[in-house]
């Protein structure tokens, strides 16, 4: 695989995250992304941490939310990592989850509409527009980026990729997206379904999906024991399923298996011991429908049938704590 990018979530530490970028860097990978998922860690130090100490991969969120941070903040903030690491920063925002969202006071409401008024204000900032919008959702008046001292003014080169799951808004992500990034933990067959969604949107803006950077993020817990990567998976996949149900309704996993593993877990935060009780819950199949979990060999296999499927390369997830071996199995000078 030429292409292979590397996401972290809320694992391992963050000076190991350091060290491990420096190590994707070394073995050719193109891409390291640092999720916001839960309340654990933010994105953007992870990634100012890694422009510090690299020079050439490539840094992008994945994803960070478009309710958090206002439309002005979110385009400061990546162009003050731009200039820490010009033309390798990517931003990519999703739309956020519940109940998270609510538990922060956050109502989200027209979430298509505040994605679209929320990606042009951002887009136009970075152009270095005075923008104003006064839009359903998102309301901005005469504001203009001010890049600071000693950078030169001119447009930030920062590509603004949407993080989608639902039909519609993998829709509009093809339609204004400069890419999408397919959420892990979600089928093979689902990414078919998505691409057509985002072709659709694409074709009502006159545009190419071919032309889009369509990476996919993969859960992948690797061992020589199959059975063992297997159990490291379930446990993440249970957790997910339980935390975000959508991502596993629009995969197929059946609608009354996801609301037994949902009572199980407690709802959100789960309730003590709700994860492992509801791991007994989830068998092989789920699993292996959701992630990639497996020997070396197994899990290339698995990966490149997402790839067969139309996503332009793979975002690896460790689900294992031997990231540097799914690095090394999966570096583009390995021969995968």
């Amino acid at each position: 695989m030429e292409r292979v990018g590397l996401i972290f979530l809320d694992r391992p530490s963050l000076a190991e995250q350091v060290r491990l970028t420096q190590y994707a860097e070394r073995r050719g990978l193109e891409s390291v992304w640092v999720c916001e998922t839960r309340l654990a860690r933010d994105a953007v130090t992870p990634l100012a941490a890694f422009a510090a100490v690299t020079s050439r991969i490539k840094l992008a969120s994945g994803v960070v939310n478009n309710w958090t941070r206002t439309s002005a903040l979110m385009a400061m903030t990546f162009a003050t990592l731009a200039e820490l690491a010009p033309g390798r920063i990517i931003l990519t925002i999703g739309a956020y989850w519940e109940p998270l969202a609510s538990k922060q006071g956050i109502h989200r409401r027209k979430t298509l509409t505040a994605m679209r008024e929320y990606v042009d204000v951002v887009r136009r900032l970075l152009a270095l527009e005075t923008v104003t919008l006064e839009g359903q959702v998102v309301k901005v008046r005469d504001l203009k980026l001010d890049l600071g001292y000693g950078v030169p003014q001119e447009p930030v080169q920062v590509p603004i990729y949407i993080g989608a799951t639902g039909p519609k808004m993998m829709e509009l992500a093809g339609e204004i997206a400069d890419g999408i990034l397919h959420n892990f933990f979600t089928s093979t067959q689902y990414l078919q379904l998505s691409l057509e969604r985002a072709g659709a949107g694409a074709q009502k803006a006159g545009r190419d999906l071919a032309d889009m950077d369509m990476p996919q993020m993969v859960g992948i817990a690797m061992s020589a024991d199959a059975e063992e990567a297997r159990d490291a998976a379930r446990h993440v996949v249970t957790m997910y399923i339980g935390q975000q149900p959508h991502i596993a309704r629009v995969s197929g996993v059946d609608e009354e298996l996801v609301q037994r593993i949902q009572d199980t877990m407690g709802g959100w935060p789960p309730k003590p011991g709700g994860i492992e009780a509801a791991t007994l819950l989830v068998n092989d199949d789920v699993v292996d429908m959701l992630a990639v979990a497996g020997t070396p060999e197994m899990c290339r296999k698995r990966v490149q049938e997402y790839l067969d499927a139309g996503a332009s390369y793979p975002v690896l997830c460790p689900l294992t704590p031997n990231v540097e071996e799914i690095i090394d199995t999966f570096a583009p000078d390995n021969g995968s």
